[in-house]
């Protein structure tokens, strides 16, 4: 069903699409900003590398489990009063992350920032569909909305580097603070509300057992090591996981409107899709979250330093972007699944191969080709959603993939952190360089290794599926 709404205006929509581009590029931008300020954040509250998971995983887990719910209540009470409403409390969080005088303050900050961001990206997309109403400028206002997300992308590492640098770790939350009153303030003027449905009742139970069961998961990644594998609270936490996953499937099957219809993984393109994008973008966040350590605390660079080198995976993931949705329709998605798992895979393990003071030739090609490949997973693995999921299905389908995405964040960091902890406490102020690449050459093998076994996957799965079968595979 359509947005209820009328057109707007050409100068109304246009400016609405500049302010919540704005709040989109927010989002995007702290998802990535973040990670070159880590080692200031290290040095300047004194903790270790657990508490840096933490800082990244805290953000991730609450926009990753949150995201559907998000999507449903926007539909269901109004897209404006959910977009403004995250995009406020986005700004509060950055100034409580700005003003905190400790790790724990900052924590609370960035899970914060990740559940109002999580309210912000679903609703956005069906503002859009519903002020742009023609299909070419739809077309048009999506692309400029897609673009928003590889220039944050992009731009993040360099701008955290000079920020970091010239005003200290404070200054890549205070960014956020004009730009997200000015954006609150427009919109709540300029845009009117919409919603797509009747109001419906929220699956509460399954987003508490969800969240509850990826929170305790994460804690024993990170903490298992440090505390002992075998103590009461690692076991406590793996023990959580274990109940609140047999709970979330038993009530999501009894639900009337689950959180995640389970129904989605008798589709095995379904499948194929959340798994190449956990594992091809699993990789991509191992690398940003130990390169960023490896960069600045054993090659003493720079946090601006940094975020240039980190450019050619940034800008490659813009370009590519762009282009990989032309590629999927010319040779078809499985080619560039496999072809994309094959280049994150390769690229990864490329990095095994970095030691103290190893040059930008060795690592910058490899980088271009972990983004490149993320970039046509996700290309790729949604045109195969399109073509296998029934039309009506298809947003609740992708959201789905997508929090597979955003949680191969969470466990990425979670993984690279616990293996860089077996070689060195993870609490330890400073990072012994020897004992921090052989922890992270484990993270890199698994990653890479991870990402091709994915690949393989794929073309196991779907190497012979003929349009018949796809077609079969809609039916049901």
């Amino acid at each position: 069903m359509e947005p209820t709404q009328t057109p707007s205006p050409l100068h109304n929509r246009s400016i609405v699409l500049l302010f919540i581009c704005c709040g989109i590029f927010m989002v995007y931008l702290d998802s990535m900003i973040v990670n070159v300020a880590l080692p200031s954040i290290r040095s300047d509250l004194h903790v270790g590398i657990s508490s840096l998971q933490w800082v990244i995983d805290a953000y991730t887990i609450a926009f990753a489990c949150l995201l559907l719910t998000a999507g449903n209540l926007g539909d269901s009470i109004g897209h404006k009063k959910v977009f403004v409403s995250g995009l406020i409390g986005f700004t509060v969080a950055s100034l409580l992350c700005a003003f905190a005088p400790s790790i724990g303050i900052l924590l609370i900050g960035r899970a914060l920032q990740g559940m109002m961001g999580s309210m912000m990206i679903p609703v956005s997309l069906a503002i859009i569909r519903g002020i742009y109403q023609e299909p070419a400028s739809r077309a048009k206002a999506i692309g400029i909305w897609a673009g928003i997300g590889g220039l944050a992308l992009a731009v993040g590492p360099v701008a955290g580097g000079l920020l970091v640098e010239h005003f200290g770790w404070q200054s890549i939350f205070w960014i956020n603070i004009p730009l997200g009153l000015l954006s609150a303030v427009v919109l709540s003027r300029v845009l009117k509300e919409t919603r797509t449905r009747r109001p419906q009742k929220q699956d509460l139970p399954g987003q508490i057992l969800f969240i509850a069961g990826i929170s305790a998961l994460t804690y024993a990644c990170i903490e298992g090591n440090s505390l002992g594998w075998f103590s009461s609270p690692i076991l406590l936490a793996i023990g959580s996981v274990v109940v609140c996953l047999i709970l979330f499937v038993r009530w999501e099957l009894r639900c009337e409107e689950p959180l995640i219809p389970l129904d989605f993984f008798r589709n095995r393109i379904f499948n194929v899709a959340c798994t190449v994008n956990f594992f091809g973008f699993f990789g991509m966040y191992v690398v940003i979250f130990l390169l960023t350590l490896y960069l600045q605390n054993i090659n003493h660079y720079s946090a601006l330093e940094t975020g240039i080198r980190f450019l050619p995976l940034t800008i490659s993931i813009m370009v590519a972007s762009f282009v990989g949705s032309t590629i999927a329709s010319r040779i078809g998605y499985l080619k560039l699944i496999i072809g994309g798992t094959f280049m994150v895979g390769v690229g990864v393990l490329v990095l095994t191969v970095l030691k103290e003071g190893s040059g930008y030739l060795t690592y910058g090609w490899a980088l271009a080709l972990v983004g490149i490949g993320v970039s046509f997973i996700g290309a790729a693995s949604t045109i195969a959603l399109i073509e296998a999921v029934p039309p009506e299905r298809v947003g609740a389908a992708y959201g789905v993939t997508n929090t597979f995405r955003q949680l191969s964040a969470v466990f990425g960091v979670a993984l690279s952190g616990a293996l860089i902890s077996q070689h060195m406490d993870a609490s330890a102020l400073e990072i012994t360089p020897e004992i921090f690449i052989q922890g992270f050459r484990s993270s890199f093998y698994i990653a890479g290794i991870a990402s091709l076994i994915a690949g393989i996957c794929a073309f196991v799965f779907l190497g012979n599926r003929t349009r018949a079968q796809i077609k079969k595979d809609v039916a049901q």
